[in-house]
């Protein structure tokens, strides 16, 4: 586990070392409401290349921005309506797939199915400074 204190500017380094060092696999988000889950997959996406505007898929389950980016947002509606809607193997494309409001039971599936993952959680310390644990699997 790694933990990192980052203002929103400093947050573009840690983001390219991730995506530089994962970029195939799920990256599971965790945080209070406007923690800055979307922030993270924004600055992601932007680091890649990729000009897609970046919203949280909240309402739509799940936003594609590349053949190989991914966004999902299990907030409404959590795991088992993720599972019974087949979404479970969207997970195992090749890509990156950042899921907001992912689980325990959620990072346990993809390790017992041998699905490359990370969670990152985001705390909101103040108005510009963000700590983001991070937990490789």
């Amino acid at each position: 586990m790694r933990k990192y204190l980052l203002s929103l500017e400093e947050l573009d380094s840690l983001v390219e070392n991730i995506v530089e060092n994962f970029n195939s696999g799920v990256i599971i988000l965790r945080g209070n409401l406007a923690a800055g889950k979307t922030t993270f997959v924004k600055r992601a996406v932007k680091c890649m290349g990729i000009d897609d505007e970046v919203t949280s898929p909240t309402f739509s389950l799940q936003h594609c921005y590349t053949d190989s980016v991914f966004h999902y947002d299990m907030y409404n509606h959590g795991l088992e309506h993720f599972i019974s809607l087949g979404m479970l193997e969207e997970l195992d494309k090749e890509g990156l797939h950042f899921v907001e409001w992912g689980d325990d039971e959620l990072a346990e599936i993809l390790n017992s199915a041998e699905i490359k993952n990370m969670t990152i959680t985001i705390e909101k310390i103040s108005d510009d400074k963000r700590e983001y644990t991070i937990c490789t699997h």
